[in-house]
């Protein structure tokens, strides 16, 4: 447990003794359904993923463990960066393209009546 002052971890990972590198357990600290949920999304896209799925430990908790496995000898971690990776261009394709037409309606706004 970290100290006060002390940075705590954001991601820890969990593997059970005597399991291979493409089945592991991802503890993701503060986070929830927001996060948990729309990066089981994009991982299970992948054709290389068998499982995936994620837990919250308490309500009073803020973290997720969430859970990869693989088929094919591919490492977890593979999936996992790519899903955070095309998660992080969604996501800011979304802003972009709120922004632009945000843009274009405060330009509109600013147009005199005829």
């Amino acid at each position: 447990m970290a100290g006060e002052g002390e940075k705590k971890p954001v991601l820890d990972l969990v593997q059970a003794d005597g399991a291979d590198e493409g089945c592991v357990t991802f503890v993701l600290h503060d986070e929830d359904h927001t996060l948990g949920n729309s990066l089981r999304y994009m991982i299970m896209k992948n054709v290389d993923v068998d499982f995936c799925g994620y837990t919250i430990t308490h309500p009073s908790e803020t973290k997720i463990n969430f859970r990869i496995q693989t088929r094919g000898g591919v490492p977890a971690t593979e999936p996992f960066r790519r899903g955070l990776n095309e998660l992080r261009d969604v996501c800011q394709h979304v802003l972009n393209t709120f922004q632009a037409r945000s843009n274009e309606f405060k330009e509109r706004q600013e147009l005199p009546m005829e």
